[in-house]
């Protein structure tokens, strides 16, 4: 039985993780991890930037099932519609003022405008943004309960797949012509 298993992040992904250090080789900074408290470059058509904490960069998480990101939004800012196909979130406002929600299953969006210690859970897989309603830089934790939780992000998932998801598919989904596919496709070129 062993306390820990420090993700040996040079060998390959198993189904639960990586295979674990040999302890002779785990040190303290396996279990440290500062870049929560790193300021995210916002300067982007997002407003958006993310610290992400899990086991790809905070190796002592391996099996343990959290971890956790700083995401940091300009005004206007978004984390745009995504989902997490491993791991339930919860978000904290450390800062700011911001929108967030998420649409269930039976297609009902839940919201709520969040301030400074404010929490909301999103279920796991689920679409959810988060988005700057204030007019001042927003910072946010979010914790999951998984080390790796994974993101889809609907848009790039949709509109920038390689290969390309075909035209015809898009098309047909939202009712519109190739050039409307076509333009929002060239914006992820």
């Amino acid at each position: 039985m062993k306390d820990f298993c420090v993700a040996d992040l040079n060998a390959t992904v198993s189904l639960n993780g990586f295979p674990c250090k040999p302890v002779a080789e785990v040190t303290s900074d396996d279990f440290f991890f500062d870049g929560l408290s790193k300021e995210g470059n916002t300067d982007n058509p997002f407003g958006f930037a993310v610290a992400q904490g899990n086991v790809l960069s905070f190796p002592g998480l391996n099996t343990l099932g959290i971890s956790m990101n700083r995401v940091d939004l300009a005004p206007g800012g978004i984390n745009a519609p995504h989902s997490h196909p491993r791991a339930t979130e919860s978000i904290v406002v450390i800062k700011g003022k911001v929108l967030v929600g998420f649409v269930s299953t039976s297609n009902v969006y839940f919201y709520k405008v969040l301030t400074v210690g404010q929490m909301f859970v999103i279920p796991r897989g689920l679409i959810h943004f988060q988005y700057n309603v204030g007019h001042s830089k927003a910072i946010l934790l979010t914790a999951f309960n998984s080390q790796l939780p994974g993101a889809v992000i609907v848009s790039r998932t949709l509109f920038a797949s390689n290969p390309p998801i075909p035209n015809q598919i898009l098309t047909k989904t939202f009712r519109v012509d190739d050039d409307v596919i076509n333009s929002i496709k060239s914006k992820f070129a």
